[in-house]
């Protein structure tokens, strides 16, 4: 699924404290509670019933507000980073562009030769995506999905992509969810969070002020040197890469990659 405006959103919790999870909770059949279903439930709902008119025109060259515009060109950025962390030449190479929005990700991805699946909980961000993509992808394809992004039948891919699909969930689910993607994945995973940040938390709380059916799900902030001690059982198969926080107007994010050893 897709990021939602950082303004725009309910007030949310705290970061959970404590010590990362242990190794039942990095299973790679994702072993979670109810909280992470919980969650994606709540994105579903919203971005099908509530934001996907929204979402449409926000992905789009349509004019927008000056906040929405700040959102538009973070993720613009953010994109563009994680496209370049990606390989120029994908022919041969399976890409899961998990939590895919519109799209436009996944068509750079299949131009550059990927077979990409394409997965987002919400059915009408597919429907749109499916209508803006290219009759032509030269080399590459795209398998556009609806469901859950950590699903073991998806199978096996090189590299993963989750652009700020993990911000609504708690540390703990984004840490299974990862370990869970990462396991099925060959060479590297970068995903995306919404960094635990002063300016961050002062724009939650101006979004306080819009009416509510106008919020969005919560966003959850995760401190970053909690959420690398979280990821420290993956390191034996896996390192740190790159990693970049994208930060302009309404719009913060921070971006990890994991590369797999050897």
């Amino acid at each position: 699924m897709m990021a939602t405006l950082p303004l725009e959103t309910a007030p949310y919790p705290g970061e959970g404290r404590g010590p990362g999870p242990d190794q039942s909770t990095l299973d790679p059949g994702l072993r979670r509670g109810t909280s992470y279903d919980a969650s994606r439930a709540r994105l579903e709902t919203y971005f099908d019933r509530t934001a996907r008119d929204a979402w449409e025109r926000l992905t789009s060259d349509a004019p927008v507000s000056r906040i929405r515009a700040t959102v538009r060109a973070g993720r613009d950025r953010m994109r563009a980073t994680l496209l370049d962390w990606l390989p120029a030449d994908m022919r041969g190479l399976r890409l899961l562009d998990a939590g895919c929005g519109t799209g436009a990700l996944a068509v750079e991805a299949a131009r550059r030769g990927a077979d990409v699946v394409a997965i987002d909980v919400a059915a009408g961000l597919i429907a749109i995506a499916q209508e803006r993509a290219p009759q032509d992808l030269g080399t590459g394809r795209i398998d556009w999905r609806v469901g859950d992004m950590a699903d073991p039948a998806l199978g096996d891919f090189d590299h993963v992509v989750a652009m700020d699909s993990l911000i609504h969930y708690r540390r703990a689910d984004i840490v299974a969810a990862v370990a869970a993607l990462a396991a099925r994945t060959r060479r590297s995973l970068a995903f995306t969070v919404a960094p635990r940040t002063p300016a961050l938390a002062l724009m939650h709380q101006a979004g306080k002020l819009f009416p509510r059916k106008d919020r969005a799900p919560a966003i959850v902030p995760v401190g970053e040197r909690g959420l690398r001690r979280a990821l420290a059982p993956l390191q034996a198969d896996f390192r740190i890469g790159n990693s970049q926080c994208v930060s302009g107007g309404f719009y913060t994010s921070l971006a990890l990659q994991l590369v797999r050893r050897g």
